[in-house]
Order: structure tokens, then sequence, then C-alpha cells
């Protein structure tokens, strides 16, 4: 039975609707990477902070502090019950039956959220986590969907009954559209990556019911694990960039901060492998990072190019499998970054049947609410890793607006790396 996302959106008589009721609504790869994490730098203390890219809108303004607080301390309340621990254990995540150890599981069990940091400053909150790496870095997800969902309800709060009902019809009629858009590409594989910036939890399930329904086989899954759990779907996901950033920031040199692209790689390895050999290359940019790619990376599933322009990563990657005598159509390549209909529909026409294909697609599919009422563009907002063991967190990227860390910092990497950039854009946090 599906819910009636209008008249759950215009009853306002709880006193507190939370938005964060589970450990498991959250991306699989926090799980994932927080396995790895535990086993490989359990003791290393990390803040991660907020980020709002879209400067112009001021969140501050926009959500009440207060009401955020009630949602961030009922955040830190929530844990793991006896059926998810038991789903966590039983069931098969790419490919494989009990991919999370009895210690993660009991680990996972006894966690709770971590405090947090909340201020004010010119318009935009400071909200900050601090503490052991595995542990901070669980509360991106949530807040990032907190304060989506929080801005979301304050933009619809004085709509009346009627008017959310055509919001509402609106919002699914333009998203069925792009569901039977897709439907017309041969061989599709797409997944739901909308978790973070999601309108909200139930416009999420909405739309991955959709997609389940338009699109059968050709949807593969979704990032959610609570999701994923609920509906009985695949759940979706590889490892982020807060990785490498963490491992650069205690490089204890130049020269071991130009290793750690690959040693984090073999990290991972040493707690994945399979399905979840998946190369994240762009942190610190991908034609760096294949220039100096040792040969067995070639060996690993495939690649997720991210902020490099979709054709010009794709086709640096084929030509880089090629250099090193592997068949890029035995590989993987997955895109999700900013993704609408018309770009998946142009990386399918370039790229198919030239390397395998999957896509993640995010915030166009689960917050395209621009135009139906005023106020609910999706903003750019992230929660990034700002430092590790004391020293700054550095991130390059392809697309120099989405660099963050001291500008002197980014300048540095920027050397040892060999990348271009721009680094009075990047981020000063």
């Amino acid at each position: 039975m599906q819910t009636d996302i209008a008249t759950r959106a215009y009853n306002h008589s709880w006193r507190l609707d939370p938005v964060h009721r589970s450990v498991l609504d959250t991306d699989v790869y926090k799980l994932l990477m927080g396995q790895m994490i535990l086993a490989e730098k359990p003791d290393v203390d990390v803040t991660f902070s907020l980020i709002n890219r879209t400067k112009s809108v001021r969140l501050a303004e926009e959500i009440d502090i207060g009401e955020l607080r009630e949602q961030l301390d009922h955040a830190r309340s929530v844990g793991l019950s006896k059926k998810e621990k038991i789903w966590l254990a039983g069931n098969t995540f790419f490919g494989k039956q009990r991919i999370f150890t009895p210690a993660y599981l009991d680990w996972l069990e006894g966690f709770r959220l971590p405090d947090y940091g909340l201020d004010v400053r010119d318009g935009q909150f400071e909200l900050t986590f601090s503490g052991p790496w595995a542990e901070a870095s669980m509360w991106e997800i949530p807040a990032l969907a907190i304060i989506n969902e929080l801005r979301s309800r304050a933009r619809l709060k004085d709509l009346g009954r009627f008017e959310l009902d055509v919001l509402y019809a609106r919002a699914k009629a333009r998203t069925w559209d792009k569901v039977e858009r897709l439907r017309a590409l041969p061989g599709l594989r797409i997944s739901d990556f909308g978790t973070r910036r999601r309108h909200s939890h139930m416009w999420q399930r909405w739309c991955v019911e959709a997609m389940r329904e338009g699109l059968g086989q050709s949807f593969t899954g979704t990032s959610n694990v609570l999701m994923a759990m609920e509906s009985d779907l695949e759940a979706i996901g590889t490892n982020a960039h807060e990785l490498p950033m963490v491992y650069a920031a205690l490089a204890p040199d130049d020269e071991a901060l130009r290793q750690v692209p690959y040693e984090v790689l073999k990290a991972w390895a040493r707690t994945y492998d399979g399905n979840l050999l998946i190369v994240l290359p762009d942190a610190y940019g991908t034609s760096a990072f294949l220039r100096e790619a040792p040969e067995w990376v070639a060996d690993w599933t495939g690649f997720r190019p991210d902020s490099k322009p979709p054709i010009e990563g794709g086709e640096e990657i084929i030509a880089w499998y090629e250099r090193h005598g592997r068949d890029p159509r035995t590989k993987l390549a997955i895109f999700s970054d900013g993704l609408d209909v018309p770009e998946i529909e142009r990386i399918h026409e370039r790229f198919q049947g030239r390397i395998r294909l999957s896509y993640g697609w995010g915030t166009n599919l689960t917050n395209d609410f621009e135009g139906l009422a005023p106020g609910l563009k999706a903003l750019s907002l992230v929660c990034k890793v700002i430092e590790a063991g004391g020293r700054p967190a550095v991130k390059l990227s392809d697309n120099p607006s989405k660099a963050t860390g001291p500008a002197a910092e980014v300048e540095r990497y920027r050397r040892v790396f060999g990348t271009d950039g721009a680094t009075e854009r990047a981020v000063l946090v």
C-alpha cells in the first residue's frame, strides 16, 4: 500500500516527526567503509563538516536551528534493531554472503552517532562531527538527509492539502516521464543513489518503487540499505573520497602522499574482492591517478568516474585499459555524478558495447521539484571530512569547484600529483 505523500506532508500534528529512524537509512558504502576503517584505521580521529556549495541559499534562514537540533538529537538515539542485524548477517551483498563480519555487526549494534557541533555564521549552519573515524563518518548521510528534508518541509508548510496533492502529482508525472525515457535504452542498468539529497524519505521510497515498476530488470537496486531491506532490493554502492582524503592527511611526506591512492586500494582489497573492486580515481585527479597506476589496478572490476565530464572520463579510462592490454568490454564503468536523463542518454549512446555500463542516479531522481513550488531547487550540499589526525584533509577533484581544503595544502597536493586546477576556488574550511 502506497503512502499518500501529500496527506503525510500536510499533517503537522506530531511533536517531532523524525527524519532519521534507522541506522540503515543510509548508503551502503558507509557500512562497507566503516568495516574497512575499523580493520585498518580504528584509532584515527577525524572531523566532518557540512559544506553548502549553493552559497546563495542561506540555510540558517530557511531552517529553524531548534528544529534542526531536535532532529540531530533524535538521530543520536537511533540504534540497530535485532531484525536489522539479522538481515545484515544473512543477506547476500554484491554476490557474496556474510560480507559483514560478526565483529563489525556487534560494533554496529552498540553504535550511536557521536555528538556534534552546531552554530550559525553569515546565514549558514556550521555543523561539524568529530571523533573516531568509523563513528564520525556515519553522520554524513543522516545529516544531509535531515537538512534537505527540513528545508523541504519549511518550503511546503504553508501549502494547503489540495496544493500539496497537485504538487506531488506533478512531481510524480515528471519522474514517470523520465522513467519512460530511460526504458528505451537497451541494456540499461541503473540504481538509486539519491539518499543524501532527497526531498524526503517518503519521496525517495516512491521514486524507488516507480523505478522498480517502470524499469523492471533494468533497475538494479538502491544505495539506501533500509529501502533495500524493506523492498527486497540489492543494496548498491562502492566507496567514497573520504578514504584517500584521510589516508592522504596521515601521509608523513610527499612521496607517501603520492602513493596514497594506491595504498587505499590495497587496504580495500584486504577486506573486499570481486564486484566491490571498483576504483574511484578522481580524488587527486583522474589523469594523475591513471598516469601512475600500478599494473594490478587494471585487474580490478572497474571504475567509477566521478567529477570529470563523463564522456571525457569514460574515453580516458577505456584508452587506459587498452594500453594495459585489457579488453574494456569486460570492465565496468559506473557513472553517478550529477546525472539527468539527457546525460544518461548521451553516455549510453557513446559507450554502450564498448564497456559495461551502470548508472547511479541521485539528486535528479529524488529531489527534482524545481519550478513546482518556490524555493524547491535542490542544493549542492555535502558533508566532507576536513581534518584527520589533526591535519587538514584535502580533495582536488577533476572539477575545481569541488576542491576542499586550505589553499596552501591544495597547492601542495597539486604539486605532488601534478594536477591542474584552480586553487583559489578551493573551499576553505
